[in-house]
């Protein structure tokens, strides 16, 4: 229950709603404003369809979800902190473990961790917010307090092997 409950507060993060029709193979994203490739995850995560997400996967079992948005229009260019904010809505007793600038796709992007509850669930979380080309791109990886670090290698290999290239 606890993973499952988990794995869908994450994948119900994405910056904005509506329909996205995306095409991914080989770790590259394709939708109608943007393409993305991300670094290739290891085989223990799984892709999961949910609406309103670019990319999500999860790790059976663990509670642990990876989830991947882009968003190009009608994001009214905030600042990276208040794209983080917006990230966190949702969740009660957030608490700032950390927060550092860092580089992403030749770009700067602000990458946090949090205590969080939701539901009264208590969650682990690590996001990255980048704007890059008029997107603002965001990930997130989430697990159970304690259980983070594990599988930490894996969000640094994805966040590795972006590459963003606006179309259009």
């Amino acid at each position: 229950m606890k993973s499952t409950l988990l794995t869908l507060a994450l994948l119900a993060l994405p910056l904005s709603t509506g329909c996205r029709r995306v095409s991914f193979e080989d770790s590259m994203l394709s939708k109608r404003d943007v393409d993305y490739r991300i670094g290739e995850l290891p085989k223990h995560w799984h892709r999961v369809y949910l609406k309103d997400n670019d990319l999500a996967f999860s790790e059976e079992g663990t509670g642990r979800a990876l989830s991947i948005n882009s968003t190009c229009e009608g994001h009214d260019d905030p600042p990276l902190p208040v794209l983080t904010r917006h990230l966190v809505m949702g969740f009660t007793d957030r608490e700032e473990q950390s927060q550092k600038l860092i580089n992403l796709d030749g770009r700067e992007a602000l990458r946090s961790r949090y205590l969080a509850r939701l539901d009264g669930v208590p969650v682990e979380l690590e996001m990255v917010v980048l704007k890059k080309d008029g997107c603002v791109f965001d990930f997130t990886y989430i697990a159970p307090p304690g259980q983070a670090e594990e599988r930490m290698a894996d969000f640094d290999g994805l966040l590795a092997g972006f590459h963003s290239e606006r179309n259009g």
